[in-house]
């Protein structure tokens, strides 16, 4: 029989949960940077985070790390750059917890307004090629 183990100070068993609001600072030049400038504050209620063993192998097939928590480090916030893709980014927070139907979340905000210059765009391709 498999013995169980145990969670201690010591183990990699996780069991912390990351919750409320935590700052991150934000790489300039980035999707996440056009939102947030240089820093970004933002609630949590997880205990995920992104595995730094595939980080920089992650780095150098294109994936940009766009904002690092101020305190431990930790990957905030990732995306593509707008040469691969519009608009792909991805977030530890909850960005839901600061929006509402009147006023939206950046994040929300941005990604309508990304996808409303994709299709005018493809729209203009389409016009120009018939």
């Amino acid at each position: 029989m498999a013995r169980s183990r145990k969670r201690d100070a010591n183990s990699d068993l996780g069991g912390t949960m990351r919750l409320g609001a935590q700052s991150s600072d934000v790489k300039p030049g980035t999707i996440a940077h056009g939102i947030y400038g240089d820093v970004v504050t933002e609630r949590h209620r997880h205990r995920y985070e992104a595995n730094e063993k595939y980080l920089e192998r992650l780095q150098r097939s294109g994936l940009v790390i766009s904002a690092i928590t101020q305190r431990e480090k930790l990957t905030e916030m990732i995306e593509l750059p707008r040469e691969v893709h519009p608009w792909f980014v991805g977030v530890q927070f909850h960005p839901e917890f600061k929006s509402t139907p009147w006023d939206g979340h950046p994040l929300f905000i941005g990604y309508i307004d990304a996808a409303l210059k994709h299709q005018a765009a493809t729209q203009a391709a389409a016009k120009a090629a018939v």
